[in-house]
Order: C-alpha cells, then sequence, then structure tokens
C-alpha cells in the first residue's frame, strides 16, 4: 500500500525538490484525514459501548489527528511558495511551523487524556470489555502502525521535521491504544477500579514528553541551530579542492527552511596570484557548492603569504602553541608587522562556545607562553567564536 500511494502520487522526475517535498507532505496529510476520521467513527462507537474514557478519548485524538493532517497540507502548501518581495529567501519555514502546530496538538491529546485519566481516578466507573471493542482497538492500532511505518517512509524521502513530528503522534496513538485495551482487560477481569486511569495517566506523560522533544526540535531550527559537521567538511573540503584557496575561515550558515541554505565564508588565497585568477577559483567553487550541495554560496577572499619562508616559521611557532595549550582552538588572517622593538603576530583566534577560561586569561596564557620562546614577538589576538 505504502508504494503503491507514493508511486501513484509522487512523480519521480520531480525535478524541484521544494515542489517534491509539498507533494509529499499533502500525500501524508490527505491519508492522515481519511484514516483518523474512520478510526474516529469507530471508537466513538467502542467508547460508548464500554464506557470508558480512554476508549473516547482515543476517538477525539484521531479528530484532533484529522485536523493535524489539515494543517500538514497547508503547511507544505505554505512552504513550498516561492520567493516574492517580502520573503526573498522564500516560505519554507513554514514546515517548520506546520510541525510546531502539530505538537502543540499532540500536548493538547496529552493535556486532555491526563485531565480524563484523572477524573477517572476520582471517580471510577465501571469499564466493560466486549470482544468486538477489543477487536476494534486492535485494528486501529495495526492501522496506526501502518501509518507510522507510511510516514516514516515519507520523512526517510524528505527528512521534513513535520513528518518527523506526525509519525511520532501515530507513534503516540499506538501506545494511547495498547494501555486502552491494557486497561480494559485489567478493569474487567479483576476488581482493580482505577486501572483505566492510572494507564490513561501514564500514556499522557509519555504524549506530552514526545511532545516537548518535537517542540525542541522545532525552536531549535527556529533559532538556528549549529549545521552538520558533515555538511561544514563538505563545503569546505570542495572549497579546497580548488588551486588556490589554501584556507577556510568565518562560515555561516543560514537556514530559510529546508532546500533554502544560504552559506558565506572566507577563502584564504596567494596574494601574489593574479586577482582575475583568484576570482575565477572563487566562482568555481560557489558554483561547485551549489550544484553539489544546494547551497547559495558566497565566498570573501582573503589574501594571505604563502611562500614566505619567515612567516610561515612564525606560523608553525603559533600552530605549535595553539595546539599545546588547547586542539579545539583554531587560527586565521595570521600577519606580521615589524616594529623598532617588537615583531607583532597578528591573527584571530577561534575558540569553543561556553570555553571555561575568560578572554583575558587566555590572551594571557599565550602571551606568555610565547615570550618564555621569544621575548621579541607581541601577540595580538583578536578572540572569536565559530558560527559553525
Amino acid at each position: 500500500m505504502t508504494d503503491f500511494l507514493i508511486r501513484h502520487f509522487i512523480k519521480s522526475d520531480y525535478a524541484d525538490e521544494i515542489k517534491k517535498r509539498e507533494k509529499y507532505g499533502t500525500l501524508s496529510g490527505i491519508v492522515g484525514i481519511i484514516c483518523n476520521m474512520l478510526l474516529c467513527v469507530i471508537k466513538f462507537t467502542a467508547g460508548a459501548l464500554t464506557n470508558s474514557v480512554s476508549v473516547t478519548a482515543d476517538a477525539v485524538n484521531n479528530l484532533s489527528d484529522a485536523g493535524s493532517g489539515i494543517i500538514t497540507i497547508f503547511g507544505s502548501k505554505l512552504a513550498g511558495k516561492p520567493v516574492d518581495d517580502d520573503h526573498p529567501f522564500g516560505h519554507g519555514r513554514m514546515e517548520y511551523i506546520s510541525a510546531l502546530v502539530v505538537s502543540f496538538l499532540i500536548f493538547l491529546m496529552g493535556f486532555e487524556l491526563g485531565k480524563s485519566s484523572i477524573g477517572k481516578i476520582i471517580h471510577p466507573q465501571e469499564v466493560k470489555a466486549g470482544l468486538l471493542s477489543v477487536l476494534v482497538l486492535i485494528l486501529s492500532i495495526l492501522l496506526k502502525v501502518w501509518m507510522a511505518y507510511f510516514n516514516n517512509r515519507l520523512y526517510r524521502e524528505t527528512q521534513s521535521i513535520s513528518l518527523r513530528a506526525v509519525r511520532q503522534d501515530c507513534v503516540n496513538d499506538c501506545a494511547a491504544t495498547a494501555a486502552t485495551i491494557a486497561a480494559l482487560l485489567i478493569s474487567s477481569l479483576t476488581p482493580f477500579k482505577y486501572a483505566d486511569g492510572i494507564i490513561g495517566i501514564a500514556v499522557a506523560a509519555a504524549v506530552i514528553m514526545s511532545g516537548v522533544g518535537i517542540v525542541k526540535e522545532v525552536i531549535s531550527n527556529l533559532l538556528g541551530e549549529a549545521p552538520s559537521h558533515e555538511l561544514v567538511n563538505d563545503i569546505e573540503n570542495i572549497m579546497l579542492n580548488e588551486e588556490y584557496i589554501v584556507g577556510v575561515h568565518d562560515l555561516i550558515i543560514h537556514n530559510y527552511g529546508p532546500g533554502r541554505i544560504i552559506a558565506s565564508a572566507h577563502a584564504e588565497v596567494p596574494c601574489n596570484v593574479d586577482v582575475v585568477e583568484l576570482h575565477e577559483a572563487v566562482d568555481r567553487a560557489e558554483k561547485n557548492i551549489s550544484k553539489s550541495l544546494n547551497i547559495m554560496m558566497c565566498i570573501h577572499m582573503d589574501p594571505v603569504v604563502a611562500d614566505d619562508d619567515r612567516i610561515n616559521e612564525y606560523k608553525k611557532i603559533i600552530k605549535d602553541l595553539i595546539e599545546k595549550y588547547d586542539p579545539a582552538f583554531t587560527y586565521h588572517d595570521f600577519r606580521v608587522v615589524d616594529k623598532s622593538s617588537s615583531t607583532n603576530l597578528i591573527f584571530e583566534l577561534v575558540i569553543p562556545h561556553k570555553y571555561p577560561k575568560e578572554n583575558s586569561e587566555i590572551l594571557n596564557d599565550i602571551q606568555s607562553r610565547i615570550k618564555e620562546q621569544n621575548p621579541r614577538l607581541r601577540l595580538v589576538i583578536t578572540i572569536e567564536h565559530s558560527f559553525v
């Protein structure tokens, strides 16, 4: 069924990745609406027959899940809108917004289930576990397992956080319905009257925690999380493969939604090469990154002295000193300025975020160590943090 739906709804020859993501989101939403409305009707009937608040809560949850399907469709459509004058980077972040709305519905499900379960503990009622009701709930679990698998397939194809939220919602439903069956059986086969409410509270807590996880991931994307090491390495390797690019630093990556990444970086290039050749090398790197990684790239050239033995010796001194102080440190924009009483080594030092030492302490430590090697050397350091 999964392959059939994907094969007939998603064209394999979509050249536009954004349009393809929109189709996957729409497919997920349509399937979710149909399946959840069907389950809602069945479970309301089962809840009335068994007098179980858990079954009725499951039915309400399926109704909200149908709403999640509508949100997924609208979110995919809005995220796929092209750029306009007010949004020059497109509308891709709407995918994150729709995932956030789905997570709020997950919260609502957990809250309502928890509230109903507490009421069931305070005022316990007789719960009847008829064979028909149990079979209906088992059927519901099987359908939700397939929906979770289906949305996971779509998620793997798109890495859409919105589809990931829908998949998690389906997993939550499986757990909630399984707990409902357990509560029905315990309440019917034993004199213990509080199983329905206690199990409902446990499931509600698990549902709320899953919603918290999705919200954290969505907010992290909206705030601007650090890119993956793989992406950073890919960009740097493409740049360094160019003949005249000898170093990369100050790489900044902006995520405006899936398929809408803009990046900038400084490329260190030899200062004695014709500027036209350097520009052509940088231009090739930008085009290769755009073609290979689907990233809009902007590279700034930093001319450096690459063939001066004296400067290279000073570089080696600084490199060894920094590596001994902390291997996590890096430096760039190295220059040498001779004064009458000293030789100034000027560079920018990149340190990790939340480093245990103050900047002033780091500067004093490194300065004292260089003085021990050569009293004439004076360091002029600007400390900064990496954006990746």
